[in-house]
Order: structure tokens, then sequence, then C-alpha cells
């Protein structure tokens, strides 16, 4: 579960005020609205990447409001892939179990999986440098579900790609979102995006969640 409850936050001098919405365990939503509205800006709240000026968050059954970024139990897909240039995808997608601690034999298990899962077994020792957009966002998707997270946030990350990579990634992320029982806050301006995706559509109009 996702529950924002009159949640209040800001960001430079933009603010958001009384921010309340609810998304149900393993459901997927989606939350549309205008360019600078303040979408990312709630995204990143939730994240612990903004700090809340009042009201609460919680996932699951823990109020996350003032606790660490890396601590909520997170998996964030950003607007820009963002991988690192001198890293092959392999050690992108073992990044975050290593920086957990797992076991060795854990890692690359789970590595294998998501490669596999992902359609990006033949990347896995090639470098980002000439990956395809939809290619990059799938192992952006991978570093994002490596340490199995309850929730994953996705900041519009197929905005940049053409329509048959688009509807590809469409089908693959609900899937494994499905598939893994995960609960996710999308943010996107598609509404052919949203009604693909979305089990509950949230509109923040004028700084006001609708439904």
């Amino acid at each position: 579960m996702i529950k924002v409850e009159q949640l209040s936050v800001s960001s430079g001098t933009f603010r958001l005020s009384d921010i309340s919405f609810e998304i149900p365990s393993g459901q997927y939503g989606v939350l549309m609205g205008r360019t600078g509205g303040g979408k990312t800006t709630i995204l990143e709240a939730i994240c612990g990447l903004k700090e809340v000026v009042s009201g609460k968050i919680i996932l699951g059954d823990r109020d996350v409001t003032h606790d660490r970024a890396g601590s909520r139990g997170i998996g964030f897909v950003p607007q820009e892939s963002t991988l690192f240039s001198t890293m092959t995808i392999r050690r992108h997608l073992a990044f975050g179990p290593k920086v957990q601690k797992w076991e060795r034999a854990a890692i690359d298990a789970r590595v294998e999986e998501l490669a596999e899962q992902l359609g990006i077994a033949h990347l896995l020792d090639r470098k980002p440098i000439g990956l395809s957009g939809g290619e990059r966002q799938r192992v952006s998707l991978g570093r994002a579900l490596a340490v199995r997270p309850g929730v994953l946030c996705l900041d519009e990350p197929l905005s940049a790609l053409d329509e048959d990579t688009h509807s590809g990634m469409v089908e693959l992320i609900r899937g494994v979102v499905k598939d893994n029982s995960i609960t996710a806050l999308h943010v996107t301006h598609s509404r052919r995006e949203a009604d693909r995706l979305a089990d509950c559509i949230f509109n923040l109009v004028d700084g006001t969640i609708e439904t």
C-alpha cells in the first residue's frame, strides 16, 4: 500500500498542501497532471528525496514520513536512465544487493533472474554506451527491482521512447509489477499509457488530487 495523508511539501518557492490518496497493496497507481503541477515533487517526497513539511507517508504498515530514502524499501525509475558509463549492465543490476550486503551467490542469482525476466541477458557484459532507449530503461527497471522492493515509483520512464518500444515497455512493466506483487506509483502525461497500466488514476489539478 502507498498512502499519503494530508501531505504538504515544498520545492524552492513551489508548495503543495493537503495532498491525500491511497493505492491498495499490489495495485498500479498512475498520477497525472500538467507540467509543473507537482507530480514529481509528490513522487520524490514518497521516495524520501524531498523533505515533508507536514502530513504522513505510509508504505505497507510503516509510517516512513521521516525515514531515509534508502530505508523505505522503494525502487525508483527516474525519467532519465542515469546509468553509469563505466559500469557493465551486470554491475548495475548487482549494485543494490551488493550495497545491502547480500551473499555473492544470491547477487549472481538475482542478476541472472532479472536479466532473463527483462530480456537483457545478452547485454550483461556490455556498458551503457550504444544501448537503445528501451534497453536503457530495461536496465533502469532492473536496477530498481534488484533488491525486491515492495514499492516501485516511476517518473515518466517511457516519455522518450518511440511508439513500438513504448508499447513493449508498457507490457513489460505491467507484467513485472503484477508478477512480483509490487505496489506502484507511475507519473505520466499520457492518458493512453495510464489506461493501459493503471488500476487507479489520480489527477493533480491546481494542487488538488482528483480521482
